[in-house]
Formats: structure tokens, C-alpha cells, sequence
């Protein structure tokens, strides 16, 4: 066997690795049941796929799912702190190209994009449209079918490049389907972004006022999770709707700087930049722990924390203490990068099972339809959205009722009244 090419930490993880991938499959039944179908038919044979994203067990699951259905895989990271290593080692022992280390630079981690890149894939997997950025920026030339977008914040860089009329490709907004964001984003991010919190902070929420910033998917799940361990919940948001409905929720609504003055602990999830900033700093109780939830490490001003902080030391692992001049200590959690994977070990498979099933039978999709698309966003079909959701259900024991004849009849019919 030719050795496998690779950039990853340490080949002699892989062991580790394998027992890792072995419990995420053991719950992820609706991946398993495409997975036996992609061995059967063969829908990717022949093609190519370079993936860009977090590099963990569920993931390698779904990679080990699209070489079963005939595809040449190929990995790299989509966060340099959200690689697990031995997963890493383990794909690389199974055959699988991976160019990914935890707490690689920047200089790094587009090297390694470049490199996935270079096997001259059909279509992208990505997540946060680092990859497809890079295609349109500086390989304007490479022939691409299209790509698949697992994250909001690609999604929206996404949109806007459709909007400029410069998208050269079809992409599916994986991350819009209801599999994904109704459950990925509420449940997983929701859990996950805690569980990281709690692992490098070692904090109690119950009793402590938990900050919201962005009221989304993810949004709403750290907000219900943080509100079902016992927190006092306060929401920051933009949209007048998603407000209201963290009101109704129970959530206390405040502007940023309000919040700022209450806070225990603060989560950002909205996507955008410097959400929290030098004024918000300067009025924050002594202890604030500060965490990201969004894709990019952008939500949190560190530059201008670190320029008001007379010391920052590494208090624990993954938690960041910043010492103000009057005396306060501000803490930042995984360097404000994706919390939920810098600390912790992302969503549970359980969830992820259904995001990454989105991802494999819209990649199928794809390949079988792209030359009827136009260069736009697409949302994966509703048919295989109500696959997967069908398959999860019975998964988890459950089962679907079914409409009677009269009740179809009813339901068609716009002359039966009362």
C-alpha cells in the first residue's frame, strides 16, 4: 500500500482514533443506512471530493460514508483548534488524505486548502466558505461542479457572492435544511457550547446571568440549554422578531451595553464582528467569562481587550485571564474560536448523524443535477430533508402516522367546510 499523503500530528494516535469513529457510528444509524447504500450503487464512483471541515469523529464518518459510495476523499481543517488528532491519524490509516493539525497558524491551515485544492476535486464540502473563497480568489480558473455549505456564517458570505453575481458554481446551503439547523444548530450548538464552557471554566450556571448575543438557531439552543440548568438568561439581538420571541421565551431582551453590565458569562453566536467591544469590556463585572459560538473568532475584540489588559496569562487550559487596571479579571474561553470545538469535542453524534446524512445525499444530488442549476444558492430538496427526518424518527424508536383516504380527500378539497 502507497503511503497515504498527509500533514497531520501524530500517526501513532490512530488507534485512539479508530475507537473514536467506531462510538460516533454506533449512533449515527441514518449515516450507516446511506452508507450500506452508497456501497450498493456506487453513486459517487469516479468522482472526487475535497472536504474542508472540522476534523472529528462524526466527520470522519461521513468520509469513510462518500469513499463507500465511490468517491476519492480528501480532508482538511475548517478551525485550527477543532481538530482531533487522532481521528486525524486514524482516517489517514484507513487511506483517507488528511492535511489537518489542532492549533495550526493561519500561514498552515491555507496550505493545507491549497492542498486539498490540488487533487482537482468535483465538488467541495465546506464550512465557513474558507475553501470556496479560495477558488474564487485565487483559483478563478479550476473547473469545480459546485459545493455544500454546512455553516451560517458560510452561508451568508455565500449569499452575498451570489448577490454580486460572482458565485461561479452551485452550492447547497446544507446548513438550511431543517435537519440541520432545527436540530444541528438548537440542540447540538446548544449542548456543545456549554459542555465547552464547562470544561475549561469548571462554572456552575445555575444562578448565573448567562448573556445571549444573537437569538438564531444556535442562539435560541445556548439560551434554552443555559435557561435548563438553572441560569437567568438575557438576549441581545438586532431583528425586533427574534427578540420578541426571546421575550416570549422567557428571556430577558437588553441592548449589548445593558447586558454587558450584568453578565456571569457571555456567548456570542450571530456571525458577525466585534459583538462584544472596548465599551462593553470596560463596564463588565470582575470574572466574566467570554465565549464564541460562531464560526469565525471574530465576535469577541481580543485586540482591544488585550490592548486594555495590563497581563494575560493562561489560567487553565483554554481559559485565557486578562487583567484590567482597576483590578477586574476578564476570562476568554478557547481564544474566542469556536468554543463548542476548542474545548470541547463539538455536537454529539447523535445530532451530527442527521447533518452529515443532509451533506451525503445532497453531495449525490448535486452531482446528478448541477448542470440544471444555475450559479446560486440552493436549499437541499424537501424530499430528502423528509428522508433523513423519516429515518432518524424511526432510528429513535419512533414512527409516523399516516393520512386515511377521507383525510387526503379533505385536504385537497376547498368545497367542505364544516
Amino acid at each position: 500500500m502507497e503511503p497515504v499523503p498527509n500533514d497531520i500530528a501524530d500517526p501513532s494516535l490512530a488507534d485512539l482514533g479508530h475507537r473514536r469513529i467506531e462510538w460516533a457510528a454506533r449512533r449515527m444509524a441514518v449515516l450507516s443506512a446511506i452508507q450500506m447504500r452508497f456501497e450498493k450503487e456506487q453513486p459517487l464512483a469516479g468522482k472526487r471530493i475535497a472536504a474542508c471541515m472540522h476534523v472529528t469523529s462524526e466527520t470522519a464518518n461521513l468520509m469513510l460514508t462518500l469513499r463507500a459510495g465511490g468517491a476519492e476523499v480528501v480532508l482538511c481543517a475548517s478551525n485550527p483548534l477543532s481538530t482531533q488528532d487522532d481521528v486525524a491519524a486514524a482516517l489517514v490509516d484507513q487511506g483517507i488524505p488528511v492535511y489537518a493539525v489542532r492549533g495550526e497558524d493561519s500561514e498552515t491551515f491555507y496550505r493545507h486548502i491549497d492542498a486539498i485544492l490540488d487533487t482537482d476535486p468535483h465538488i467541495v464540502f465546506d464550512d465557513g466558505a474558507d475553501t470556496t473563497t479560495v477558488l474564487h480568489q485565487e483559483r478563478a480558473e479550476q473547473p469545480i461542479v459546485g459545493a455544500l455549505e454546512e455553516t451560517t456564517t458560510g452561508v451568508i458570505r455565500l449569499k452575498a457572492m451570489a448577490a454580486d453575481g460572482v458565485l461561479r458554481f452551485p452550492v447547497v446551503a446544507v446548513n438550511d435544511s431543517a435537519t440541520k439547523h432545527l436540530f444541528d444548530n438548537r440542540h447540538g450548538t446548544g449542548q456543545s457550547s456549554l459542555d465547552g464552557i464547562m470544561r475549561a471554566a469548571n462554572v456552575l450556571f445555575a444562578g448565573r446571568t448567562v448573556v445571549v448575543a444573537g437569538y438564531g438557531d444556535c442562539g435560541w439552543g445556548i439560551a434554552e440549554r443555559a435557561k435548563g440548568l438553572g441560569a437567568h438568561v438575557i438576549v441581545t439581538e438586532i431583528d425586533p422578531v427574534r427578540a420578541v420571541s426571546a421575550a416570549m421565551n422567557g428571556h430577558r431582551v437588553l441592548s449589548s451595553l445593558d447586558a454587558a453590565r450584568e453578565g456571569d458569562i457571555f456567548i456570542t453566536a450571530t456571525g458577525n464582528i466585534h459583538v462584544f467591544r472596548e465599551e462593553h469590556f470596560a463596564v463588565m463585572k470582575d470574572g466574566a467569562i467570554m465565549a464564541n459560538a460562531g464560526h469565525f473568532d471574530v465576535e469577541l475584540n481580543l485586540s482591544q481587550l488585550g490592548d486594555m489588559a495590563e497581563a494575560v496569562r493562561e489560567l487553565r487550559p483554554n481559559l485565557q485571564e486578562y487583567l484590567m487596571d482597576d483590578g477586574r479579571r476578564l476570562m476568554v474561553v478557547a481564544e474566542g474560536r469556536l468554543v463548542n470545538l476548542g474545548a470541547a469535542e463539538g455536537h454529539p453524534a447523535d445530532v451530527m448523524d442527521m447533518s452529515f446524512s443532509a451533506q451525503a445525499l445532497s453531495a449525490e444530488w448535486l452531482l446528478q443535477t448541477h448542470e440544471t442549476l444555475d450559479n446560486q444558492v440552493y436549499v437541499m430538496p424537501e424530499e430528502l430533508d423528509n428522508e433523513v427526518a423519516r429515518l432518524k424518527l424511526e432510528a429513535m424508536g419512533g414512527g409516523l402516522e399516516e393520512l386515511t383516504a377521507e383525510q387526503v380527500n379533505y385536504l385537497a378539497s376547498w368545497n367542505q367546510g364544516t
